[in-house]
């Protein structure tokens, strides 16, 4: 079936606004929904409806969805407060956001549903980001209304990414970065590859029900990407590898000052599980995946470092 009309949920952020771009340039509908129009601001010169909406409220959620021929929820967080599962903010916005999301398209006759979460998500998961993304796609899986699809992405790169960009910019900053877990592997994809895999199964009926894991062809440590960001800029700040106990002081530091942590526990806890594919990319992907080699030095090198310490303190304010 083909769902020409489509409501994209944190359409505004990082993977929305490639994805964005992506279903227009195949002629698709586009509308965003977002907290204050300013925050997408960087696309009303695309031919999208941008509409103010308070996605958590479920009078406004239903009526933003509303006629769509599908919905596609890219809302997370890496953030919050610690508590048994998860914390509320975990709960508000990797569960209870997507049982709101499934209300509404139920309720309006929206019958498809693609959801973005995360490799590793699981109710049993060793961290709080990765049991409320596992709730989260338990609470989209629950509809039998729905042809829902689920994506789970390992650690996204690309322009204005908070991955690489953050250790580019601290290389440019200190000759000394002390990291924590620095075994932790990754697969990391790049965005443009998530938003052209979201698009190319939107349409095509054998992929409801089905979850895909997305990675790039690379697999690395967290030192080792550290490392090539450091090659890139050309200039290496010294790794000193913290064993677990001062990962934790120093996650537990960064948490009580203001503004987004650069690490927290939870994030150490959520790299306890590899963040890599388990088995090859699905066919009906179609994509090619782009590496960090070929990708990343073009945006890196070209970065200043006082616009990426700029870049830097507006996310964290956020």
């Amino acid at each position: 079936m083909r769902h020409q009309t489509i409501a994209v949920i944190g359409g505004s952020g990082f993977i929305g606004s490639h994805l964005v771009n992506a279903l227009v340039e195949v002629g698709k509908n586009v509308r965003i929904a977002t907290r204050r129009r300013n925050n997408a601001r960087h696309l009303t010169l695309l031919p999208v409806d941008v509409i103010e909406t308070d996605i958590f409220d479920p009078v406004q959620l239903a009526r933003f969805v509303e006629g769509a021929d599908a919905v596609i929820n890219l809302v997370g967080t890496l953030y919050g407060r610690r508590a048994d599962p998860y914390g509320p903010e975990f709960a508000k916005i990797h569960v209870e956001l997507p049982t709101k999301i499934v209300s509404a398209c139920e309720g309006k006759g929206v019958h498809r549903l693609v959801h973005v979460s995360a490799i590793g998500a699981d109710p049993r998961g060793p961290s709080m980001y990765l049991r409320s993304k596992g709730d989260g796609e338990r609470a989209v899986h629950a509809s039998a209304a729905l042809a829902s699809t689920i994506f789970r992405p390992s650690v996204l790169f690309g322009p204005e990414d908070q991955f690489l960009n953050r250790f580019a910019m601290l290389q440019r900053m200190f000759p000394l970065i002390p990291l924590a877990m620095p075994d932790a592997k990754f697969q990391p994809v790049f965005v443009g590859d998530v938003a052209k895999a979201i698009v190319n199964v939107l349409d095509l009926d054998a992929a409801s029900g089905r979850t895909y894991e997305l990675g790039g062809p690379g697999v690395y440590t967290l030192e080792q990407l550290v490392t090539f960001c450091g090659d890139v800029i050309g200039r290496h700040a010294r790794i000193i590898r913290l064993p677990d106990a001062l990962a934790r002081m120093q996650a537990m530091t960064f948490e009580m000052a203001p503004g987004a942590p650069l690490i927290s526990r939870d994030n150490l806890d959520s790299m306890k599980t590899d963040s890599v594919l388990s088995g090859p990319l699905a066919p009906e992907l179609d994509i090619q995946p782009a590496s960090i080699e070929t990708i990343a030095p073009v945006y890196l090198s070209a970065a200043t470092g006082r616009s990426r310490f700029d870049a830097f303190r507006a996310n964290a304010g956020r």
